[in-house]
């Protein structure tokens, strides 16, 4: 049971943790405040300390509904309230009386640690003695402290002296640990607390080490010395061990500047008279301090947003068809090397028409260019100073002020932010973040004859780009992919519209800004090949020309000097492993600097090939192409690739059997596509694809990387081989197409449910697939394609439901269960209320498969339940949902 007043969704063992921790701070400073005091009773500071750490113990205990230790504490502080005020001398008779009453306490406090609840006793006697002191009557001996009666073996730590002020410790008593884990007791957690400037200044020194690592690994590259290569090897992963270990001092959880959220939606409720639910997830997401108090204001500014421009009345709600109480969800999750922050409502979304109009007033587009944007890009505009939609000004808004800083503050960090809106459904923001500002991921790149450190946090993909704007090589997909080499016919081009350069990038013109050309640097003499940075910065896409590209390296962030603040596409400046300082690109600073944006007709195009977010299986796919084993092609779809890693030889490991390499604070094993592969010696590299989903990574190991590129995926099926569902002419030539969920399933992990055995289906009806994870889409997809359905793939329920309103047919729909928004039992039950699709067959496809599970799918309306990633079980499941279909 949760004690009174308890906050809402915190569990009482938290609470207790929490408590038992500054409990324990208090009592060992008091011991040493207490005897400090009866060596000097007129010691008012000291007196008014120990006052405090008494009622702060006997606050927080009635917070928490402990009676017993609430009566020990108030009755102690009543005496040292009177010693206080001067109406009774300190004497040591007293202070030894309050030294008692702090050993009661420490024994019910070991008791309540040990058992999870406050032991039984009798304090009667102690209580009446301070009373009677406290009235200035004589004081009857006070019993001593008993053990507690759940833990007979647990004593009460002994009096230790104060720690230093700055570096205040709690530690738990001397309780057994049997007695405490005797299902119910409450550990203290074992923390020390350290001042803010130490923390700033190791970062400092581990920045420094940094450096210094990366110069000594530089001269060892130039020197190809084997005397140092085992050495320097071991002091770079001490460094990377120190530097995770520094960083995950400076981290805190999100729900830190989430804390004042809960009042501010209350006080709002009141103030508008609405009815607002906050829902907030992901609040033990970590990230950097520093990011973290530099959000804090953007996020209360957008949350106040929300309430007042997003969510209805509830007369109004009720109106559209709506609950009466509006709801916001704040939403927080790592991805890679950055933090994902949504903001959305379900309100009455952005006003997109009053939106063009405002813009045309404001003089921020001509009638003839707003006509050819992009409703995503009208939307945008409500990033633009003085910009506000709100028809009449109050205290909460409506004076144009707001949006444009928090975009502001958000870039400032080297963050994005994006919106989505559909009017009369709610609006949603995601913002993405570094996790810190201190060290980041940067690819090293040259323009003009100058090096430049290009974040990786904004990095789509790299193309390689031949003299003449001729054939690029591999692009690699992923928020921070990285390139190899290679190159085929046929691919992206750069050409001029109007004199304005261009990338022809598979269903898209993605405009271009030669960074050689934007800092006034010379022209570079004319060269075989260039390369193109495609960027992604909040909606709008565009590539960076580059000369040359050299590596991807950890840097420290030094900020910009003065002289240089005006140039607002440099966001600071790093010292290489070579001892050259370089500027560090700003992303959002360049697209700012050269006015590009992304292409509409593009866009267009692109969801046009792409239905409601989702993909299709006959439309044309991005592939990687790459050598393992023989020289036969084979690829994988793009999608699923989350990076491209060069791993020195040295650093694969094993682990029994299996090759391992660390990767990001954590093994992640390494499958080797080729039958006979031999770890490489020396200064040998391995070219390793990632995939990664939540928390898990994988690693599969091929000889060379081929290409990247975009070719309708018609797989005939193939002859039973394990890891292969078939082939497909890619380019001309014959290509294997990986089954990657089993080489997934290689990696040990639990990406998926045992797989059962089955006959695939020969007929090709038309699926729907319904999975928020674009993960699983892309891994679904071509694999039903294989098995000869065609599928089309959407992000959530509310699309599927669009699709239906459309008038599409499908034969089944294939749906994911847990799903934000909507999830696939409520999915079920709309499809199964009524309309064109009510009686399709519907199969879950959930990682929850449980009897209780599966029960309440089918009550919900799903014809079948699979576990999911079981590709047999749901091919069999297709083929008899379909048969049977076909039979009624």
């Amino acid at each position: 049971m949760l004690p009174r007043h308890a906050p809402a969704g915190m569990a009482m063992d938290d609470l207790l943790a929490d408590f038992l921790t500054e409990t324990h701070e208090g009592l060992t400073a008091l011991d040493s405040a207490l005897l400090r005091l009866e060596r000097t009773p007129d010691d008012q500071p000291t007196l008014s300390e120990v006052f405090r750490l008494v009622h702060t113990i006997k606050g927080t205990c009635g917070f928490l509904g402990l009676a017993r230790l609430e009566a020990v504490a108030h009755a102690a502080e009543n005496v040292l309230g009177r010693y206080r005020d001067g109406s009774l001398p300190v004497t040591p008779a007293g202070i030894s009386l309050i030294l008692s009453s702090l050993d009661r306490i420490k024994a019910i406090v070991a008791g309540l640690e040990a058992a999870g609840a406050e032991p039984a006793g009798d304090d009667a006697p102690l209580i009446e003695a301070l009373n009677a002191a406290a009235e200035g009557r004589s004081t009857p001996a006070a019993a001593p402290a008993a053990a507690p009666a759940a833990a007979p073996q647990a004593e009460a730590p002994a009096p230790a002296a104060a720690p230093p002020a700055e570096a205040p410790v709690a530690a738990a008593p001397d309780v057994p640990a049997a007695a405490a884990e005797a299902t119910g007791g409450i550990a203290a957690p074992l923390t020390i607390r350290v001042a803010v400037d130490v923390l700033e200044d190791l970062m400092t020194l581990v920045s420094e080490l940094v450096l210094t690592r990366n110069q000594l690994l530089q001269l060892a590259r130039g020197h190809h010395s084997d005397a140092f290569a085992v050495p320097l090897q071991r002091l770079s992963h001490i460094t990377s061990d120190l530097q995770e270990g520094v960083m995950k001092t400076r981290m805190q959880p999100i729900g830190n500047a989430w804390s004042k959220l809960p009042r501010l939606v209350r006080d709002l409720s009141i103030e508008l008279g609405k009815k607002i639910e906050l829902d907030m997830r992901g609040a033990q997401t970590e990230l950097d301090r520093q990011v973290l108090e530099l959000i804090r204001d953007p996020l209360t500014h957008m949350v106040r947003n929300s309430g007042d421009h997003g969510l209805e009345t509830p007369e109004q709600r009720r109106a559209a068809g709506k609950p009466e109480t509006g709801r916001i969800l704040l939403n927080a999750y790592h991805e890679g090397g950055h933090i994902i922050i949504e903001v959305g409502d379900d309100g009455r979304g952005l006003p997109v028409e009053r939106i063009r109009a405002k813009a045309l007033a404001n003089g921020l587009a001509t009638e003839a260019e707003l006509a050819q944007m992009h409703e995503r890009e009208v939307l945008r505009f409500i990033f633009a100073p003085g910009f506000s939609t709100a028809q009449q000004v109050t205290s909460v808004s409506g004076r144009g002020v707001g949006m444009d800083v928090v975009k502001t503050n958000i870039e400032k960090i080297g963050g994005t932010v994006e919106l989505s809106s559909k009017e009369g459904r709610g609006t949603t923001f995601t913002i993405k973040i570094p996790l810190t500002l201190a060290i980041v991921s940067a690819l090293i790149v040259e323009a003009g004859g100058e090096r430049f450190a290009l974040p990786q946090i904004g990095v789509v993909e790299l193309v390689r780009v031949a003299a003449g704007g001729a054939n690029p090589g591999v692009s690699a997909g992923g928020a921070n992919a990285t390139a190899g080499a290679g190159g085929q016919d046929g691919g992206p081009r750069i050409e001029r519209i109007k004199d304005a350069p261009v990338l022809r990038l598979r269903d898209r013109l993605l405009p271009l800004v030669s960074l050689a050309g934007l800092l006034r640097l010379p022209a570079p003499e004319r060269q075989a090949e260039g390369f193109v940075a495609v960027m992604q910065v909040g909606g709008q896409a565009f590539g960076i020309i580059l000369d040359r590209v050299f590596d991807t390296e950890e840097i420290v962030v030094k900020p910009v000097a003065p002289i240089l603040r005006h140039v607002t596409m440099f966001s600071g400046n790093t010292i290489l492993g070579d001892g050259s300082v370089i500027m560090i690109l700003d992303p959002n600073g360049i697209g700012r600097a050269a006015g590009v944006g992304a292409d509409a007709a593009g866009e267009d195009a692109r969801r046009t090939a792409t239905t409601a977010g989702g993909m299709r299986s006959d439309a044309s796919a991005s592939l990687l192409l790459f050598r393992a084993g023989d020289e036969t092609p084979k690829a994988v779809p793009l999608g699923l690739v989350a990076r491209l890693e060069d791993i020195p030889a040295d650093r694969i490991e094993m682990s029994g059997a299996t090759p391992v390499v660390q990767y990001r604070g954590a093994l992640m094993p390494l499958i080797p596509v080729s039958p006979g592969w031999m770890r490489p010696d020396g200064a040998a590299r391995q070219a390793v694809l990632v995939f990664t989903e939540n928390d898990r990574a994988m690693g599969l190991m091929v000889d060379e990387i081929l290409d990247v590129i975009d070719e309708r995926l018609d797989i005939q099926p193939g002859s039973g081989r394990a890891g292969f569902i078939g082939s497909a002419v890619i380019s001309g030539r014959v290509t294997e197409v990986l089954d990657t969920a089993w080489w997934l399933a290689q990696g040990g992990e639990d990406w998926f449910r045992t797989a059962r055995s089955a006959a695939a289906g020969k007929s090709r009806p038309r699926l729907l697939m319904v999975e928020d994870s674009a993960f699983f889409r892309h891994l679904v997809v071509p694999a039903l394609s294989a098995a000869g359905y065609e599928v089309m793939a959407v992000d959530g329920p509310a699309a599927a439901l669009r699709l239906r309103e459309e008038g599409h047919v499908f034969d089944a729909v294939v749906s994911d269960i847990e799903m934000p928004d909507m999830d696939g039992i409520a999915f079920a039950k709309a499809v199964r209320a009524g309309g064109a699709w009510e009686a399709m067959p519907l199969i879950a496809l959930s990682s929850r498969a449980e009897p209780a599970d599966v029960a309440r799918g089918r009550e919900a309306g799903f014809t079948d339940y699979v576990a999911k990633y079981d590709r047999e079980a749901l091919l069999q499941s297709l083929q008899d949902c379909l048969s049977a279909s076909v039979a009624a």
